[in-house]
């Protein structure tokens, strides 16, 4: 007994290498035919392509409608029939060929996005269309190779920075002023820089949240501080600090959950949305913690008393920034950010101008300008017209330019509210900013599947 307890101390005392919880699939060993022609291939071994297919973009953050089409588009080069079933982290795969069938699940270990793999996926699908009955399995699972061990574009500076101009700039969409933008652009670098180098040490998705959140907070008051010592008229700009935790607000899975209900795929859609809302809860409620602490609170934004045209292009100026800065926070290359851009910068500037008519034109004569959540519909739908438009002469899926395009109108100051005032048990206050983020965030998706339904006939359709 004495040896053995001798030996789990010397054990333990070298340290134990953490094992994952999710084990991982070596693909090229599972098959049984690997040098055949995948047509002519086992059926099980036509599983594991079309399966590794449907997962490889569900990791990208693609919506449940696009992983069985893509699924079904493999499916049918192999000749086979396929039924499918999709969450937010796993994929159950019934395989039909003449008499036999085949069922398969594959998970993944956690829920993200990556635009730029959605993108080579859909490079992906185009070869296998054309060349798929050339191709051998191990072909196919070296193509799938090549598109699981693409690195990411960005290293965690370069998102941190990405996400401090992208909340610099949500902030002043906001109504804030050069004082929060700038504490806002700092806080939200460092948080994001926090999160993303604690995702590469593969800490847990919901730790790196919470610590992300909690240092773009303090980072937030820090830089006030520093600069309340040359201006003391800056300490009174504290409502920023919200704008400094949004780059932690799930835009993906948010529409895509909405896009999923739409087409039916009610398991996928609703695991989606609770996945959004657990994050959405977990980042206000230690915003709130930090705020209670430091003595933060959500105050109004004082007005910066601009003229209707420099007003307009400075929206439309901080609408491509910051929709260029998400678009780099889900991994998109530049010229994918820069087309997502110029689609945000005109569909937010229409939204945020709905709701100002009155101010920016007076001339009309109009008591009050469109409602926000009439307003989020309409610039949802324009996204999605100039995505339609532009995807004829690009090859960017729709939903790399889509959804980041509407992620800046996702009303993160009003969610943080609803949760600060529930947390302080101002019931009327919180039920009024729950309300008003509920509407906005439905109407979003709301707004794209209109516009897909419009210029899309397989979308149009229900099979």
């Amino acid at each position: 007994m004495i040896e053995r307890a001798t030996l789990l101390r010397r054990h333990h005392s070298h340290g134990v290498r953490i094992r994952p919880h999710h084990m991982q699939a070596a693909w090229h060993e599972v098959v049984r035919e690997g040098d055949e022609l995948a047509v002519d291939a086992p059926l099980a071994d036509k599983s594991t392509i079309i399966c590794r297919t449907g997962l490889l973009l569900l990791a990208g953050g693609s919506g449940a409608w696009r992983v069985r089409d893509a699924m079904n588009r493999v499916a049918r080069v192999l000749g086979v029939v396929i039924h499918v079933d999709i969450s937010l982290l796993a994929i159950e795969c019934t395989c039909i060929e003449g008499h036999e069938t085949f069922s398969e699940v594959v998970s993944l270990a956690a829920s993200g996005v990556n635009t730029h793999r959605i993108w080579l996926m859909e490079n992906y699908l185009r070869e296998v269309e054309t060349l798929g009955r050339e191709l051998t399995v191990h072909g196919y699972h070296e193509l799938l190779d090549v598109i699981e061990k693409a690195k990411g574009n960005y290293v965690p500076w370069q998102l941190g920075l990405a996400s401090g101009c992208a909340c610099g700039a949500f902030v002043f969409l906001l109504g804030g002023g050069p004082v929060e933008m700038l504490c806002a652009t700092a806080g939200a670098g460092i948080g994001n820089f926090v999160r993303a180098s604690m995702g590469r040490r593969k800490i847990g998705q919901f730790s790196g949240i919470a610590c992300g959140v909690a240092a773009a907070c303090v980072t937030y008051l820090l830089v006030l501080r520093l600069l309340g010592m040359a201006v003391p008229s800056a300490l009174a700009h504290q409502a920023g600090y919200i704008g400094a935790m949004l780059f932690v607000i799930p835009g993906f899975p948010l529409i895509t959950s909405g896009l999923d209900i739409a087409k039916l795929d009610m398991r996928s859609g609703i695991e989606r949305l609770t996945f959004a809302v657990s994050v959405i809860v977990l980042a206000t409620l230690v915003g709130w913690l930090v705020a209670e602490v430091v003595g933060l609170a959500p105050d109004d934004f004082q007005p910066l008393g601009l003229a209707p045209l420099s007003l307009t292009l400075l929206r439309l100026a901080m609408s491509f920034v910051g929709v260029y800065g998400f678009s780099v926070m889900f991994n998109s290359p530049a010229k994918m950010c820069a087309t997502a851009g110029c689609i945000g910068a005109i569909s937010n500037t229409l939204r945020l101008s709905l709701v100002d008519l009155p101010t920016l034109f007076p001339a009309l004569g109009l008591s009050a300008g469109a409602p926000p959540e009439a307003a989020a519909f309409a610039g949802a739908l324009c996204s999605g017209l100039l995505a339609a438009a532009l995807g004829l002469h690009t090859s960017f899926p729709r939903i790399s330019l889509t959804v980041p395009s509407i992620v800046i109108m996702v009303p993160g100051l009003y969610m943080y509210r609803a949760i600060y005032y529930m947390c302080v048990f101002d019931t009327v206050n919180m039920l009024s900013w729950a309300t008003r983020a509920i509407l906005i965030v439905a109407f979003l998706p709301v707004g794209l599947g209109v516009a897909r339904t419009l210029t899309d006939t397989r979308w149009r359709h229900t099979s």
